[in-house]
């Protein structure tokens, strides 16, 4: 999963979409990982015809783990009359075993039902200008073929400035354009909504069309990543520095314990490269940004997950010196 730059000039997001937020419901106490850990309540019959207020209620609080008949093939030729019509179902293993899980730093490519609380923290050592964030970040599935997924930035803080404020929040309507074992693609829009202030690289408003895939062949290696764009429209744009931008990421990890083994289950170890490029004339020259980001993910138990990651910049201009996030995760 690559999230949550927020505090950064150049980062993405963008329209006042709050209202979007009644379709997160309340987690359920007892949750289920993105691989199946224990068996939920009855579920509708596969083979049902659904009302739509089914369909959703099943996608955000039915068992969507334990039945793999619940799940199907999408393909892009079928893009708008299949899977609109059935809940959300977990889908399974990729074909070399390995779970759909997501990473930070990388790109989605597959559909969740979780929500994660994120810690940033931003070096910039040359301005001083260090920085903090704290995102909650949801998932919450309609169907088989959308979902959306929402980020509150709850604090964003910058150093030797006293100044804390809420972020810019953004929302990111998600579409499956086509999945099979092996493989998912997905087509995200994210809109940032300029809820921000410009103190601290916020109150930007944009949009961010991006295309996702994952996939798993071969064992527990998987390759993930994305291509698309970043544009501010309105806004503290000058203020903030920022630009449209040409987004790139590919991510490759290995799963190195199942999801079965007694310690640390479900722990990948992944490296992802994000590729910022600069496409507009609001700046002097045209920055390329290139950064490499180790991480890791565990399971920790009762459908809670950690995830951590270290950013750090291989090109210069730096944009910053590193940036480190890390995040508590529950699966339901």
């Amino acid at each position: 999963m690559q999230f949550y730059q927020q505090t950064l000039p150049h980062l993405r997001s963008q329209i006042k979409l709050a209202a979007a937020l009644s379709l997160i419901s309340v987690f359920p106490s007892s949750g289920i990982a993105d691989t199946p850990t224990s068996q939920a309540s009855p579920s509708l019959q596969p083979s049902q015809n659904y009302s739509t207020a089914e369909i959703i209620s099943e996608s955000l609080t039915g068992d969507v783990y334990s039945d793999p008949s619940k799940w199907q093939n999408l393909s892009l030729g079928d893009l708008f009359s299949s899977g609109w019509n059935k809940p959300w179902a977990s889908p399974p293993t990729g074909g070399g075993g390995a779970p759909r899980q997501g990473w930070l730093n990388a790109d989605d490519g597959v559909f969740y039902r979780l929500g994660l609380g994120i810690f940033g923290y931003n070096n910039q050592i040359n301005s001083g200008l260090n920085s903090y964030s704290g995102t909650i970040s949801v998932y919450t599935p309609l169907n088989q073929r959308f979902e959306f997924r929402t980020d509150i930035p709850v604090a964003t803080a910058t150093a030797n400035q006293n100044q804390t404020n809420f972020g810019d929040f953004q929302i990111t309507p998600r579409m499956i354009l086509s999945e099979t074992k092996n493989t998912t693609q997905t087509f995200d829009l994210t809109f940032r909504a300029p809820t921000g202030n410009s103190i601290n690289g916020n109150g930007v408003a944009a949009i961010s069309p991006t295309y996702n895939f994952w996939n798993n062949s071969w064992k527990g290696l998987v390759l993930r990543g994305g291509l698309g764009f970043t544009v501010p429209y309105s806004g503290y744009i000058s203020a903030t520095g920022s630009r449209s931008t040409f987004n790139a990421n590919l991510a490759a990890g290995y799963y190195i314990t199942p999801h079965d083994n007694s310690t640390f289950s479900d722990t990948v170890l992944y490296v992802a490269a994000n590729l910022m490029q600069d496409i507009d004339n609001r700046g002097p020259s045209s920055t390329t940004t290139l950064a490499l980001a180790p991480g890791i993910r565990t399971f920790l138990g009762e459908n809670w997950y950690f995830l951590g990651s270290v950013s750090v910049p291989v090109t210069t201009p730096e944009a910053y010196n590193y940036q480190v996030l890390g995040a508590l995760m529950k699966v339901w």
